[in-house]
């Protein structure tokens, strides 16, 4: 590409004709939503469904308008307001890639220690839904998940300091506490993480955090805000210099593009307190069974992405379509998450668990999508209690095979002890891997010592069927490594004394 275009709304009309663009007056739009985690899934996904809208000349007010509560989301902020809050979405297809450019934010706040800027925005009236993605482990669950942890320092001093909040969920208080004073309507709070029954996790997270200094507002929030549940589906890689060269060799200079599959799904609980735009005309779906729908995808996709990526990690795998090419990797995946998830999920409309299996194991072996092993293995200590805990206490409950699930959870340990079978180092992978680390090596020789982390496992630790099934995958991972032990779980479906028999 001989000229390379600086994103900005003042160069549009000067980008390449095959990449796509905004046909609407970006000055005309009016704010209606606030996004807290401005990362590549929102853009890549509930943005351009809203941009989809927009094409069609509606939604026009309800533009969205970016925040951040951590520091370094700065960082981003300072790349998006350079560029005019535009993204440049590339679509990564076997068959080829497409390019469009996308413009609902227009704005992204300061982000301060107290976030005040971002209290303001939510206590105007025209900002009718506040949306999060930030992350399954960003609601400050106790290790149940069933309430929130009132213990955790960051909560203890939004309790205190009610209008000097530290995290989201404080200033989202502050902001429906502004909105009371003044004899305004609550807006809708939207979560976009992948948790089953997200809404009302949010919903209890922000009603027990005001009760703690105001239970008069949270017996007001838990009136008249809604928390719709959701369920989100698309894959998008994180981004680094093979994306932004990607984007350069369109010839655009974005400094934040975003890559991602052509597939998405957005399923919606119809539960909005202060309207909504029209997403369904854009390809969402509105449903009363969101639950069914969260349950196949977490399970199915979230789920088994960790059986992939934690193997994949601990043999030098550097991608999941790579992965999916390794034989004993991806029969692994197909074995557990066949016979032992698949039985636990019910259909949705339209939609079986095997077909859906069918439909991830494609999206997962697409060559174009560099999803690293190293970025679905991330934050083990939340995606392994979100995804796939819950269903092996389903299986527990039923009396169901478990030897797969347990091997996922060995083959986590194994990659917390922070070596390969190479022998290279495997760089911190999570907010807590100094004491996964620990537990993970304590547990070569006593395998309960993992099991002991209460913080992630409850009471499964003391399951008998389940301890004695994790030991012996951990000691096999140790003594015969991660292949071998891939294969006699292949080879003997989880057969009880058959692994016992390959272990000696």
């Amino acid at each position: 590409m001989d000229e390379l275009i600086p994103l900005s709304d003042a160069t549009l009309d000067r980008l390449p004709a095959a990449v796509g663009r905004p046909r609407y007056d970006r000055r005309a739009l009016r704010p209606g939503i606030v996004h807290i985690g401005l990362g590549n899934f929102h853009r890549a996904h509930q943005a351009w469904y809203l941009h989809r809208l927009m094409q069609a000349g509606q939604a026009l007010n309800w533009a969205i308008v970016g925040a951040g509560v951590r520091p370094a989301d700065t960082i981003q902020r300072d790349r998006l307001l350079a560029q005019d809050c535009l993204t440049t979405l590339i679509s990564l297809d076997p068959g080829g890639s497409s390019a469009e450019v996308i413009g609902p934010m227009i704005d992204f706040l300061p982000v301060e220690e107290d976030n005040a800027a971002l209290i303001r925005q939510m206590a105007d009236p025209a900002i009718r839904i506040v949306a999060l993605t930030v992350t399954e482990g960003g609601y400050y669950r106790t290790p149940t998940g069933e309430a929130l942890d009132t213990a955790h320092p960051d909560i203890r001093h939004d309790a205190e300091n009610p209008y000097r909040p530290r995290t989201a969920f404080g200033a989202m208080v502050a902001a429906l506490a502004l909105r009371r004073r003044a004899g305004l309507g609550a807006f809708t709070a939207m979560s976009c993480d992948n948790l089953q029954g997200n809404g009302a996790i949010l919903r209890r997270v922000v009603v027990s955090l005001a009760r703690l200094s105001d239970p008069g507002l949270a017996d007001w929030i838990e009136a008249e805000a809604s928390f719709p549940n959701s369920m989100v589906d698309c894959i998008v890689p994180a981004t680094g210099p093979k994306e932004i060269a990607l984007a350069r060799s369109l010839g655009i200079d974005d400094r934040s593009p975003v890559t991602h599959e052509s597939f998405r799904q957005w399923v919606i609980e119809d539960d909005f307190c202060a309207g909504r735009p029209d997403w369904d005309r854009a390809g969402a779906i509105f449903s009363d069974r969101v639950h069914d729908w969260e349950a196949m995808k977490i399970r199915l996709l979230n789920a088994s992405h960790q059986l992939l990526a934690n193997a994949g990690e601990i043999l030098g795998v550097e991608t999941i379509a790579a992965c999916m090419n390794d034989a004993d990797i991806a029969g692994f995946f197909r074995n557990v998450v066949s016979t032992e998830i698949a039985p636990h999920v019910a259909p949705v409309p339209g939609m079986t668990p095997a077909a859906y299996i069918e439909l991830v194991a494609r999206r997962f072996a697409n060559p174009a999508i560099i999803d690293t092993t190293r970025r679905v293995a991330f934050d083990g200590a939340s995606r392994h209690p979100g995804f796939l805990l819950p269903v092996l206490r389903d299986a527990l409950a039923a009396g169901t095979q478990i030897e797969g699930l347990a091997l996922a959870e060995a083959l986590w340990c194994r990659m917390c002890a922070g070596t390969r079978e190479d022998g290279s180092p495997i760089p911190d992978n999570d907010p807590n891997w100094a004491s996964l680390q620990i537990a993970a090596l304590a547990a070569r020789d006593r395998p309960a010592a993992w099991l002991e982390q209460s913080q992630i496992y409850g009471d499964l630790g003391a399951d008998g069927r389940f301890a004695d099934s994790f030991g012996r995958w951990l000691t096999l991972l140790w003594t015969q490594g991660c292949r071998a032990t891939l294969h006699a779980y292949g080879a003997n479906g989880g057969d009880r004394a058959a692994v016992l028999r390959a272990g000696r």
